[in-house]
């Protein structure tokens, strides 16, 4: 597979799912909720095809947990190493925002120093880093204020916004914020995750307090570092309507729009680049008819690698870069994760062939990290994890991601 010579390979991660010893409303909701998640895992899980090999694992309250998560934060450089020895050139990571402003308006110059040496490390081994600014967790003082419930509560977003930009050395690639509208949905609609509201009134301001929150960040980004490119990491379905019957094009026509398309309309003047999230393939048929698609991941989810393609070319109508931020799946035996990569980038490659302009793809996730809710029995990993010490595996689909990059310009 060839790809154009700029072209970024690498993967992607989040603070709160990799760092570890974090203090915000994640980790304070874990604790008060880790014994009832632990007690409702049979029922969550039974219907997963390997049930039996996770059960025991997720019925463990220790699992809702984060802790020392991946223990990156003393292990950064260790993970660098890896992306080197991987061909990787670019890495995204987000900033954990309850560690630069623990308190509020207080800032914390030890905070900012771990991702200015993490930064460093990455440039000296010449990967770009994508900086997310928000990938969903916040300062307890912050969720105590009402989160972004209220449109005052953003002015305190943009100052740790300006704060990071203007200390922050050798970024270029800003992402502001990840999945606004599945945050929104699972903490302030569905009400699954913290805060866990149930309103669909209080969901659509949050979604658009987030909208604010992003366009004036951009303006902030810009004008402290007018040369920074500044996008969001996107995550969009692809609808797919089942034999076009009119009722469904019609049915896929209105979510598309609702779940793929209003936030990217709502901020197009302040993004430079799009990032695109893409993990489900959704067939929309009035009747009930099911994806046939036989490979599932661990968790559940429909393996549909080639939706990527149909994805890109919807997002080549606004005329901007376009980057595959996170694309991949829980996988703990290593069965299925190479195949999707190599399918995955074959749909990327035809995509550019088709006029696309896409620029990277980053895989979700460089390790086994703390999935939300679900806590550490998934395994996304490019690196296989053991969470007991720490202890840093290169699982093989690895080694053949790493094989395709090198053998990709």
């Amino acid at each position: 597979m060839k790809f154009p010579k700029d072209f970024y390979f690498g993967a992607t991660t989040s603070s709160h799912q990799v760092e570890g010893g974090n203090f915000n409303n994640w980790s304070k909701w874990e604790k008060q909720n880790a014994q009832k998640l632990a007690q409702n895992a049979n029922e969550n899980y039974k219907h997963l095809p390997n049930f039996k090999r996770i059960i025991k694992e997720a019925q463990k309250p220790q699992n809702y947990i984060s802790a020392f998560a991946s223990d990156q934060i003393h292990r950064y450089k260790e993970d660098v190493q890896i992306m080197r020895e991987s061909n990787f050139n670019a890495y995204r990571f987000s900033i954990e925002w309850s560690r630069i402003e623990p308190k509020n308006g207080e800032f914390s110059r030890s905070g900012l120093a771990y991702y200015q040496n993490l930064i460093n490390e990455l440039k000296k081994n010449r990967i770009e880093p994508f900086t997310t600014l928000w990938h969903w967790t916040m300062p307890i003082w912050f969720d105590e204020l009402g989160g972004f419930s209220k449109r005052a509560n953003v002015i305190h977003f943009l100052r740790f916004v300006k704060y990071v930009v203007k200390n922050l050395k050798g970024v270029k690639y800003y992402i502001v914020l990840n999945e606004p509208e599945v945050i929104t949905n699972k903490s302030y609609i569905l009400g699954d995750w913290p805060p866990q509201k149930k309103s669909l009134v209080l969901g659509v301001r949050v979604l658009h307090n987030l909208i604010f929150a992003h366009n004036q960040s951009y303006k902030i980004i810009k004008e402290i570092l007018p040369q920074s490119k500044v996008g969001i990491a996107k995550h969009n379905n692809y609808f797919e309507s089942y034999k076009n019957r009119p009722i469904n094009k019609l049915i896929a026509k209105i979510l598309d729009y609702f779940a793929n398309q209003y936030f990217i309309k709502k901020t197009i003047k302040y993004l430079d680049f799009i990032g695109l999230n893409y993990y489900f393939h959704r067939r929309i048929d009035i009747f009930g008819k099911q994806a046939d698609n036989k490979k599932h991941s661990d968790m559940g989810w429909e393996l549909y690698p080639w939706g990527l393609y149909h994805l890109l070319m919807d997002l080549k109508k606004y005329k901007k870069p376009l980057y595959i931020t996170e694309n991949g799946l829980a996988d703990a035996h290593d069965t299925h994760r190479a195949w999707y990569i190599k399918e995955a980038l074959k749909s990327v490659q035809k995509a550019i062939k088709d006029g696309a302009d896409v620029r990277g793809y980053l895989y979700w996730s460089l390790l086994d990290n703390f999935e939300w809710a679900e806590g550490f029995w998934p395994r996304f990993g490019l690196v296989a994890v053991d969470y007991k010490t720490g202890k840093r595996t290169i699982r093989p689909s690895a080694k053949i991601y790493a094989k395709i990059i090198k053998e990709s310009s």
